[in-house]
């Protein structure tokens, strides 16, 4: 906290959130210590988060936030000096500039902002397991289909991927091939026992939940071209951070993708970015709004890899805010971690909420001057009580300001304006058609047909089965096979920057695109040891 100015603007080193007895700043070198926005609905938590995202945008530091309601969408256009914002914005000592920002618009299901798709792979199993409810013997299965995808070449890259390779594992003594031969599917059958009993009635669940999330859009979500997280670290020609921003409003109707979508791209931040220490400013910020759906019902194996990724990504430059309605939606061992806060009003009109406002007001540093549990149920639209880091990385007392207003359009954008901003987006065309590539369900047809070359672990052909070979004589077999064959993880990430390249500059490039590949290929196979596991169990 600072003492009041009569001029105040944002700086190279802070943000301005809001005033009251003292002026309420957010330092950008603590901004990846994480942070909570909380109060209840309608009390201003997403004018609060779009503050907060102008400022983090002005200092060049890109932003992804999870929109539910379609608000946030305004900060994409000028805003406007109506009267009660330029009034409150004199109160405050601030001179009210109507700003917009570069933004661009994300939609799982591909209508209202560009489609976000992951392959099956790179989700994992345990975040599927989390996403199709799955119970433990299910999981295992799971676990048990992604080994034998591992050690036999077989990509899994969409939905029909993964049942077609659920429904190979099967045990199943009457399949023939198409001249009468034995089953050509028995050496994976056989594999897959090998690692426990598999049965046909647990694989029936599993593609049960598998059709369940296909009738709510999941099969839009799984495929390619997969997306790239760098997409969403650019800054404008103005050297602002982008604002990525999720459309939410029908992913919300499944929950549980919504969640593991989130939980997924945080893996994937934690996995991709290198290490960066204590940085001046963050290279991204996160919201997660509705941050109690990621907490619900999670197994504690998933709860302690979520305070694990939440804890250590600080370290790779990216903050972490979570938004939801009280502070205990957010388990003790996450919330320890989240020192930026923002609280609005909470009502209580039961004795449950008030030991709600009470377990809220005790989440922050006391104030002398402040009964905190007292003002948290007065607290008006737009006023919040906040506490900062600050100096040496500890929390500021607990102050009551008024939150600043944005200088982008409150409420949501039409859609003209929508696709005015889609079309001349950055990464637009990248994403918008999807590409149904040779994987899993095509080899296994091909297979059954006796078309297809017998498993050969996966090692590709021609260079990149070189490099598959070098990858598995160093790292060892399990892990030159990735979590995709290598034919298809090792050629996606190495042969990019080997192609078009004289052989004799192949091998110095190797080195540096073998690191590449590694962080990306075996880099993910080991976050599933952290996010997902090679084999949990």
């Amino acid at each position: 906290m600072a003492t009041p100015d009569n001029k105040i603007a944002d700086t190279d080193e802070k943000i301005f959130i809001g005033k009251g007895d003292e002026t309420a700043w957010l330092t950008l070198a603590l901004a990846n210590r994480h942070g909570l926005v909380t109060g209840a609905t309608g009390t201003g938590k997403t004018v609060s988060l779009q503050v907060m995202a102008e400022g983090f945008a002005r200092a060049g530091v890109s932003v992804f936030a999870a929109d539910i309601k379609g608000d946030l969408s305004g900060i994409s256009e000028v805003g406007e000096a109506k009267d009660f914002i330029v009034k409150r914005a004199g109160e405050m000592g601030l001179t009210f500039q109507p700003d917009q920002f570069s933004t661009a618009f994300w939609d799982v299901f591909g209508e209202q902002g560009h489609p976000v798709r992951a392959t099956v792979t790179e989700m994992g199993p345990l975040l599927l397991s989390r996403m199709l409810d799955l119970n433990d013997v299910q999981e295992g299965v799971l676990n048990v289909a992604f080994r034998v995808a591992d050690e036999n070449g077989l990509a899994l890259i969409d939905m029909k991927d993964i049942r077609a390779l659920l429904d190979a594992i099967v045990p199943d003594t009457t399949r023939k091939g198409a001249d009468g031969d034995e089953d050509p599917l028995a050496p994976i059958r056989k594999a897959a026992q090998g690692y426990g009993n598999v049965t046909r009635a647990t694989v029936g669940t599993i593609q049960r939940q598998f059709l369940v999330l296909e009738n709510q859009g999941g099969t839009k979500f799984f495929g390619e071209p997969a997306l790239s997280l760098k997409d969403f670290m650019k800054t404008d020609r103005d050297g602002r951070g982008m604002v990525n921003i999720l459309v939410a409003d029908k992913l919300m109707q499944s929950p549980r993708l919504y969640a593991t979508f989130l939980l997924w791209m945080l893996s994937e931040l934690f996995e991709e970015l290198p290490e960066a220490g204590d940085l001046p400013k963050p290279k991204m910020v996160f919201f997660f709004d509705e941050a109690h759906l990621l907490f619900n019902d999670a197994p504690k194996a998933l709860m302690d890899k979520i305070e694990q990724v939440v804890r250590l990504i600080r370290s790779k430059g990216v903050g972490v805010y979570f938004v939801t309605q009280n502070p205990i939606d957010v388990p003790d061992k996450v919330l320890a971690q989240l020192g930026n806060r923002v609280q609005h009003a909470l009502r209580a009109f039961t004795p449950r909420d008030q030991k709600a406002v009470t377990a809220a007001a005790q989440t922050f540093r006391p104030n002398p001057k402040l009964d905190t549990a007292r003002v948290i149920m007065e607290l008006g639209k737009g006023e919040a009580l906040v506490s900062f880091l600050e100096g040496s990385g500890t929390p500021a007392m607990v102050e009551r300001i008024m939150v600043r207003p944005p200088s982008a359009r409150i409420g949501p954008i039409t859609p003209e304006e929508r696709k005015a901003i889609m079309d001349n987006s950055p990464v637009k065309g990248k994403y918008d058609t999807a590409i149904d590539a040779e994987s899993a369900y095509e080899i296994l047809q091909k297979r059954v047909a006796g078309t297809a070359a017998p498993a050969d672990g996966g090692s590709g052909g021609g260079i990149v089965g070189q490099i598959g070979s070098i990858v598995g004589t160093i790292f060892g077999t399990n892990v030159s096979r990735g979590r995709m064959s290598t034919g298809q993880i090792i050629a996606r990430s190495v042969t990019r920057s080997v192609t078009n390249k004289v052989i004799g500059g192949v091998a110095a490039d190797l080195g540096k695109s073998m690191g590449g590949s590694i962080g990306g290929s075996v880099g993910r196979a080991l976050v599933r040891g952290a996010l997902g596991g090679l084999l949990r169990r």
